[in-house]
């Protein structure tokens, strides 16, 4: 009997094995066919791995990476948390994603760097296991849906829950964190929706499978705190830094469950998601049924500043070329 493949899986599959892909892998460059890994390896018996999930947009002055300095040092944070000893610094890793990119073509594309323990004994116990590193690239389209940044989705809460404090360290972006995210968005497709959102361990808003998410009531963006068992997006920080650059007032707050069905707006927001509306919760409308004005602001300021046509007041567009930042800067400068 032939294994079904859902939709969303059979894209996701034929995307990544495109072309002649390269993947840098503990500093070589290796075809996408030889970077492989041992089947014994700690990694795959444990979730022993750290990991981002970076974008490259095409822009008027060439490609340029969004916030590749905020994603490095997450992916360093992680690391320490997860103690994961990593073999590479800073600037080793900055240079390396410019230069995967350059070596695939120097185009808008997906970026992701994992932090992994590898092959050499089978315990729980990692001490002595080596830690690697790769950083792929891919043509990874919208991560929701081709029309969700336009239309909006359908989400559920999901019965799965984020982990109680003290238990899975939430700030840390690791490979084991990600079962729970499985588990939601497995239920969530299964019954129907195109996303769940999580509360935490008491009930209150967390985030959705792998985004996080904003509120709005009353002209007032909401969003949970990283109290609530979220990891601390990029995307949403820099949202947050948007919404208060336009004068709209944000609130980090715990948000109960109920606010979700009285909200004038919900959006997720992330790395992959960017900035995709939700228009339906549980099967209730958000709002109108369709995507919000402030979230339809917000969206144009985003995708202004990352597409090259609004300044970067922010310095947050990183060129492939490191060089072309340092030489604008000096010009403006002047």
């Amino acid at each position: 009997m032939k294994k079904r493949v859902a939709p969303e899986q059979r894209k996701e599959t034929s995307m990544a094995g495109e072309g002649k892909a390269i993947i840098w892998m503990n500093g070589k460059f290796v075809p996408f066919e030889d970077a492989t890994i041992h089947v014994l390896s700690h990694v795959v018996h444990y979730g022993s791995s750290a990991f981002e999930g970076i974008r490259a947009y095409d822009t008027p002055h060439g490609t340029a990476v969004f916030r590749l300095d905020r994603h490095v040092q997450r992916l360093l944070d992680s690391c320490k948390i997860a103690r994961l000893d990593l073999p590479y610094l800073y600037d080793e890793l900055m240079d390396a994603i410019r230069e995967t990119v350059k070596q695939n073509g120097g185009k808008a594309c997906y970026i992701r760097p994992v932090v992994y323990r590898g092959y050499k004994t089978l315990g729980v116990n990692p001490t002595g296991v080596p830690v690697d590193v790769a950083i792929a690239t891919l043509n990874w389209g919208k991560y929701l849906g081709k029309d969700a940044l336009e239309r909006g989705i359908a989400v559920k809460v999901s019965s799965w829950r984020r982990a109680a404090p003290n238990t899975f360290p939430a700030l840390a972006k690791t490979g084991a964190n990600y079962m729970n995210s499985q588990l939601i968005k497995l239920e969530a497709i299964t019954d129907g929706y195109e996303e769940g959102i999580a509360l935490d361990a008491f009930g209150y808003v967390a985030e959705g499978s792998g985004e996080n998410i904003f509120l709005v009531r009353n002209g007032v963006l909401q969003t949970p705190t990283i109290a609530n068992a979220i990891l601390p997006g990029i995307t949403r920080d820099s949202i947050i830094q948007i919404a208060r650059d336009l004068g709209i007032e944000v609130r980090e707050e715990q948000i109960p469950r109920e606010a979700l069905y009285i909200a004038d707006e919900v959006f997720f927001t992330g790395t992959a998601a960017e900035i995709t509306p939700i228009t339906s919760i549980d099967r209730m409308p958000v709002g109108s049924g369709t995507v919000g004005t402030l979230t339809r602001r917000l969206q144009e300021a985003f995708f202004d500043i990352i597409e090259g046509r609004a300044r970067d007041r922010h310095g947050w567009l990183f060129p492939i070329d490191a060089k072309a930042k340092v030489q604008r800067a000096a010009k403006k400068a002047r």
